[in-house]
Order: C-alpha cells, then sequence, then structure tokens
C-alpha cells in the first residue's frame, strides 16, 4: 500500500487507516477470533495505522488492538483517544489530570509504553485550546505520546493549538457526503503541515455495494437516530447514492473503493480510517490507494454526488454536542 506522512514530522504510514470502533461492539457482538481476523487481514493487505480511543466498548477496542499487537509483534502506528465522558451526565473533560489518567489506563489496554498519536476527541469549551495544546506538549517532551492531534474542531482552534505547540492531525468525519472541513479545516491542515485524518469516509456503510438497512440495526447502534438514516431521508439518500454505486460498477470497481479514492485525491495529506470489524469487508475497499482519478471521474462524481447533496443532519440534537460548528 502506498504511503503518507502522518503531519509534518511524523511518521510515514499507509495511506489508508483502520478505524477500530466497531472491535468495541457498537455495531454488534465481536469475539476476539473474529477481530484478530480483520487485523490480520489489515496488516497483510499493507495497512499499519489503526486508530481506536477508551471509549470504543469501554476500553474493549484498545484491549483488542493490545493484544494483537502483542501477539504478533507488528510494528504499527497507533492512535488512541481521550476527551469524553460517557458516564451519565455525558461530557468532556480536557484537564491535565483526566487526559494522564485515561492515557495511563489506554497504554495498560495497548499493551505499551508509548502511542504514536494522542487525540483530543471532543474539546471541553470553558478551558482554552492553548492549554490543553500544553498539556498533551508535555506528553510529547516525557516520551509518552510521539504527537498530538484534535477532533471535530473548527479551523480557528487547529491554528490556535498549533501556536502554541505544534499539531500532528486533525480528525473530522468527512466523506461525498459530509464535506464540511472543506470549509476551511482542510485548508487549515495543509497550511500547518497537520496530516486531516477522516472518520466515516465511507459515510457510515451508505458508500458500499451493501447499504446498511436501518431496520436490522441493532438496539445501540448510532445510526438509528442520525437524521440521514431516518424516513423520509434515508429512501432519498438511497436513491442519490445509486448512481454513484452505478459508476463505480461501470468502472470495474466497488463503491467503497471509489469513495475513498476520492477522499485520497482530496490532498496528499489525507489519511482515511474506514472501519470494519470482518476481513470480508475490509477486502471491499483494498486498492483504493491505486485507484487514479481522472478529470473526468473528478466532474462526473461531482455531478452524480454534489456537495450537500445528504438529505438530513450527520448528527442528531444530542450527538451535535461537541463537534465545533463554524459555518
Amino acid at each position: 500500500m502506498k504511503q503518507r506522512q502522518l503531519g509534518a514530522n511524523g511518521p510515514l504510514v499507509s495511506a489508508i487507516g483502520l478505524g477500530c470502533l466497531s472491535f468495541g461492539g457498537i455495531f454488534g457482538a465481536t469475539n476476539p477470533a473474529e477481530s484478530f481476523a480483520a487485523l490480520d487481514a489489515a496488516w497483510e493487505a499493507g495497512i499499519t495505522f489503526y486508530d481506536t480511543a477508551n471509549i470504543y466498548g469501554s476500553g474493549i477496542s484498545e484491549t483488542i488492538l493490545g493484544e494483537w499487537l502483542a501477539d504478533r509483534g507488528h510494528a504499527a502506528i497507533v492512535a488512541t483517544k481521550v476527551g469524553i465522558v460517557t458516564t451519565p451526565p455525558r461530557g468532556f473533560n480536557n484537564s491535565e489530570a483526566y487526559i494522564r489518567a485515561e492515557l495511563e489506563a489506554s497504554l495498560k489496554r495497548l499493551k505499551t509504553d508509548h502511542v504514536a498519536l494522542y487525540y483530543i476527541h471532543r474539546r471541553q469549551q470553558d478551558i482554552p485550546v492553548e492549554d490543553v495544546a500544553g498539556f498533551m506538549g508535555r506528553l510529547i517532551d516525557e516520551g509518552k505520546i510521539g504527537g498530538y492531534g484534535l477532533s471535530e474542531v473548527a479551523p480557528h482552534t487547529i491554528r490556535r493549538a498549533h501556536a502554541e505547540r505544534p499539531v500532528r492531525a486533525v480528525q473530522n468525519e468527512y466523506s461525498l457526503w459530509t464535506r464540511l472541513p472543506d470549509i476551511g479545516v482542510i485548508r487549515a491542515c495543509k497550511d500547518l503541515g497537520v496530516a486531516f485524518v477522516p472518520f466515516s469516509p465511507l459515510a457510515r456503510g451508505m458508500l458500499t455495494d451493501a447499504q446498511p438497512d436501518p431496520a436490522l440495526m441493532r438496539d445501540g447502534d448510532i445510526r438509528r437516530s442520525m437524521p440521514r438514516f431516518l424516513q423520509p431521508n434515508f429512501s432519498a439518500n438511497c436513491a442519490a447514492i445509486d448512481p454513484f454505486r452505478a459508476y463505480a460498477a461501470a468502472k470495474g470497481v466497488t463503491t467503497a473503493a471509489l469513495a475513498l479514492a476520492w477522499v485520497l485525491d482530496q490532498g496528499d495529506h489525507l489519511i482515511p480510517i474506514p472501519g470494519t470489524r470482518t476481513a470480508g469487508h475490509l477486502k471491499d475497499w483494498l486498492g483504493a490507494d491505486r485507484l487514479e482519478l481522472t478529470n473526468a471521474d473528478r466532474a462526473e462524481i461531482d455531478h452524480i454526488l454534489p456537495p450537500g447533496f445528504a438529505h438530513g443532519d450527520r448528527y442528531d440534537d444530542a450527538q451535535n454536542i461537541g463537534p465545533e460548528r463554524y459555518a
């Protein structure tokens, strides 16, 4: 697989990483054997960049990833996150004491003493981001993390934090159906030499050959309350995406591979992290890093799925608490 640099002074990683949210069980039951098989398939495909968080399955995702890395002995590049408090009432904590305590717990689950990238999962707005950058900088100086990142933030936040201590990566949702980062975030990252890491680059399963069926989603699946997966929005979104699926098929590639190729085409500092818990699904988008889009492809994709085509907001009101709004 092709490689890209994880920030101006960061390591080289696979151009496509693996999001490990689903290993925590959010989209259905998982087991170590199935998870290890998916991780093995990712590694064999050349994926060296793995993204998790302390809250994914209340530590299960980190534990699975840590056990797999310890068992296989792979020198993977690992990113994890801190900042969301899931115990009621749900909120955010960016204090230095909380960040340090959660990092120690994450490192224990990951069976390591260092991670390459540590994100603030969501900002706590009453703590200046410059202070948070300072907290993370001390962890870098102590050798516990290689660099720090921010998630779901606005361009001005990136610039303020970077002025205090250089940011290694920014992770926001980004795909053909979620285009807000086009308004400033991708450019800010490019200007500053920061990697931009799109999560949900396959639109939470919608930009695949087999679209998800909300009626079959289990209790606890976060998509069940997302406006884009509720009627009449869901049917409208399926109809909008069908021509894109047909275009991918005519080119002899999967819908997922073409959607990822489009994300990669937006800049050489983008490193998308699609997620899956099965080796079979992973095969649907392997090879996307080798797809070269022509100007004709770009024009046709823009015609089929123009910015703002999606019906409904990406989050419901409760889920929208945390991501920074700037446009």
